[in-house]
């Protein structure tokens, strides 16, 4: 048996990720793994989404800070799950007890917590609902649409936003809101940071160890210690107060993010390291240099080492792409090269420029023009 439950306005909100993934949505040619973060008033039905790409502190404090603010005030209380971005394990009790630094976040906009209990998520039905009412809009409106690819993940971004918007919030719950949004509590002055710091020193292998994962940076920084912000999505390095770097932020069972353009000079110097890197596979940034190194294998043997790696180097040294093309044109035609045929290609030898011989003028003319009046 369910009890109907009342909403005063302004009382609750309620919080909770579900998986955007079977959606179906592609981008670029691939599929995007994503959740979508949901926030719903449970007087009004007002819903705010966000995307992530994993159940971590950074995508639930962005998402119910931004959610707030574009709201424009602060309910009373919050509900949710036991996920672990909120919440930690009580050894003695076995329950689960906020973290700190979620309990800060909540201080901050002075709202109280309230959490369901463990696999009981018929207990936050309200935003239940909204992850389906939100998923069933999203599936109609890409039929609608004819296709599921998008440029980028913002493009992606903004037809769902707008499509909560249209068919949920402003369709449906406008009046309502307005007496939710007047019972509402002020926002504080300002909003918190929603990025973790981390401080690592850069190793010799010329990567930094964040949250239980590695990323390569730039070579130069080997030895000295960087400061990290972590983000939702994305790592920001900086060293001596400046942005050196942004970083893709790892989710999910992947562990360990080589970028080739890191280390492709340390390695143009050392190419016999090559063979047995950890983590040789993240060195093929497209199919095409895979492929063009299994090539070099079969016709420079123990040579194929170091013709890859100047090739690496290249593509670090002028742009992947134009590579990547010269590498899919001489595969194409099916013959043996080397470097120096893909060099060719993308940095081909200058014309050289004819030797025009210009003479001096006879200004005597000139003069003659002059003594003569013009004339």
């Amino acid at each position: 048996m369910c009890f109907e439950q009342e909403h005063p306005p302004g009382r609750e909100a309620a919080f909770d990720f579900t998986h955007g993934t079977k959606l179906q949505v592609s981008i670029a040619g691939a599929v995007f793994a994503h959740l979508i973060f949901a926030l719903r008033l449970s007087f009004s039905r007002w819903t705010w989404v966000s995307l992530a790409s994993g159940e971590t502190y950074e995508a639930m404090v962005t998402g119910i800070q931004d959610a707030l603010w574009a709201l424009g005030g602060v309910p009373l209380v919050i509900r949710h799950d036991n996920l672990s971005a909120a919440t930690h394990e009580i050894r003695r009790s076995a329950g689960r007890s906020l973290n700190r630094r979620f309990s800060d976040f909540l201080a901050h906009y002075d709202l109280t917590s309230t959490r369901i209990r463990p696999g009981k998520s018929n207990e936050n039905g309200g935003v239940e609902k909204g992850h389906d009412l939100v998923k069933t809009a999203l599936e109609q409106e890409l039929q609608l649409r004819g296709s599921r690819e998008f440029d980028s993940v913002e493009s992606y971004r903004t037809f769902v936003l707008d499509v909560v918007d249209r068919d949920i919030n402003n369709a449906k719950v406008h009046d309502r809101l307005a007496v939710e949004r007047s019972a509402l509590r002020p926002l504080p002055p300002d909003k918190v940071p929603t990025y973790t710091v981390f401080e690592p020193t850069v190793r010799k292998w010329s990567t930094i160890r964040v949250a239980k994962r590695s990323y390569s940076v730039p070579s130069r920084l080997i030895g000295h210690k960087v400061r990290v912000h972590q983000h939702a999505d994305v790592l920001e390095v900086f060293f001596k107060g400046v942005l050196v770097e942004t970083l893709p932020r790892l989710h999910g069972e992947q562990t360990t993010r080589i970028d080739y353009r890191h280390i492709a000079w340390s390695l143009a110097r050392k190419p016999g390291a090559f063979a047995r890197y950890k983590h040789r596979e993240q060195l093929f940034p497209t199919i095409n240099f895979r492929v063009a190194y299994d090539g070099l294998v079969k016709w420079r043997g123990d040579r194929a080492d170091v013709e890859y790696v100047r090739i690496l180097h290249l593509a670090a040294a002028t742009m992947e792409s134009q590579v990547d093309t010269a590498l899919e044109i001489l595969l194409e035609v099916g013959d043996r090269f080397a470097y120096a045929d893909v060099k060719e290609l993308v940095e081909p030898d200058p014309i050289a420029r004819p030797q025009v011989a210009i003479a001096s003028p006879d200004l005597t003319v000139y003069d003659g023009l002059l003594a003569g009046g013009g004339r």
